[in-house]
C-alpha cells in the first residue's frame, strides 16, 4: 500500500484546473473540508461545477468560493440561509440544479459504485421528473435554462423516475481520523455526505483531523476504505479544532430559587 499523505492542502489541490467538477462533503457546517476549500480559493481557481448538499454558510465552506465568484454551477438539495447563494441564483449568475436530498446521496453513491443510473419514486409527478425546474434565471425573473424531462417507467404498478449517477473530476472531504493509506472514519453527521462525495470523485482528497499509522484503525471501524482516496492532508491541531456552528441554540439559565424538576 502506498503512503498517500501530501505535505499541504495547497499541494493537494495544485492540479485542480479552472472548470473542474467537484464533489464536496459536509452537512450544513459539519464535516466541511474548509482547509482544502480555502487552498483552492488561494489558488484562484474558477468556473467550478460543485456537487454538494449545500453551498456553505456564514462565510465558511463553499461560501468562500461562492462569494468570490468562483463557482459556475451547483448541484445540491438545500439553499438554506445562504443569502448570497440565493442572490446569485435569482440574478442569473449561477446555474443551480436542486434535487431531492436522498436522490443526491444515491446519485453520488451510484457514481462511485460504477452504476450509471437507477430508478427512484422520488420526484414522480413533479417537475423533478416532468422538467421545467429553473436551472438558470435571466436576471429579470424569467427562466433562461430549465431542467429537461426525465424517463419514467412503471415497475409492479408503481412509477419511477430515472436518475443518473454522478462522477466528478475531484472530491474534497473531511474525516475525523485517517491513516496513511486513506482509510477514513467520520464523526456523526459528517458521515452523511462525506463518504458518498469521496466515492464519486476520480481524484479524492481528504483532510483528516487525526492522522494515524496503518493498522491503528480497526478495519471494522472504517467508514470509507482507502481505495476511494488518492491524497490525504493532515490538519494541524488548530485547523482540526476550528469548527463553525451555524445556529447556536442555548437554554436560558434557571431563575434563582426556582424549584427544579
Amino acid at each position: 500500500m502506498r503512503d498517500k499523505v501530501v505535505a499541504s492542502a495547497g499541494e493537494a489541490v495544485a492540479d485542480v484546473p479552472d472548470g473542474a467538477s467537484l464533489a464536496v462533503g459536509g452537512f450544513g457546517l459539519s464535516g466541511v473540508p474548509d482547509v482544502l476549500i480555502r487552498a483552492l480559493h488561494e489558488r484562484g481557481v474558477g468556473g467550478l461545477s460543485v456537487v454538494s448538499n449545500n453551498c456553505g454558510a456564514l462565510e465558511s465552506g463553499l461560501a468562500v468560493l461562492l462569494a468570490a465568484g468562483r463557482i459556475a454551477r451547483v448541484t445540491g438539495s438545500y439553499i438554506g440561509a445562504n443569502k448570497e447563494f440565493a442572490r446569485q441564483y435569482l440574478a442569473g449568475e449561477l446555474e443551480v440544479e436542486l434535487i431531492p436530498q436522498g436522490t443526491l446521496a444515491e446519485r453520488l453513491r451510484a457514481g462511485g459504485a460504477g452504476i450509471p443510473a437507477f430508478y427512484t419514486p422520488a420526484g414522480v409527478g413533479t417537475q423533478v421528473a416532468e422538467g421545467g425546474l429553473p436551472w438558470r434565471y435571466d436576471g429579470n425573473g424569467g427562466v433562461a435554462l430549465a431542467s429537461p424531462a426525465k424517463e419514467v417507467r412503471t415497475f409492479d404498478g408503481v412509477e419511477y423516475v430515472l436518475e443518473r449517477g454522478i462522477r466528478t473530476d475531484y472530491a474534497l472531504v473531511r474525516a475525523a481520523r485517517g491513516d496513511r493509506h486513506g482509510n477514513l472514519v467520520f464523526n456523526k453527521s459528517s458521515r452523511n455526505f462525506n463518504p458518498l462525495a469521496a466515492m464519486a470523485g476520480r481524484v479524492t482528497i481528504a483532510e483528516v483531523e487525526e492522522l494515524v499509522e496503518p493498522g491503528a484503525v480497526d478495519p471494522d471501524a472504517v467508514h470509507l476504505p482507502g481505495v476511494f482516496v488518492q491524497r490525504v492532508v493532515a490538519l494541524t491541531p488548530g485547523q482540526a479544532a476550528d469548527k463553525k456552528i451555524e445556529r447556536r441554540t442555548i437554554s436560558a439559565p434557571p431563575t434563582r430559587g426556582a424549584a427544579s424538576n
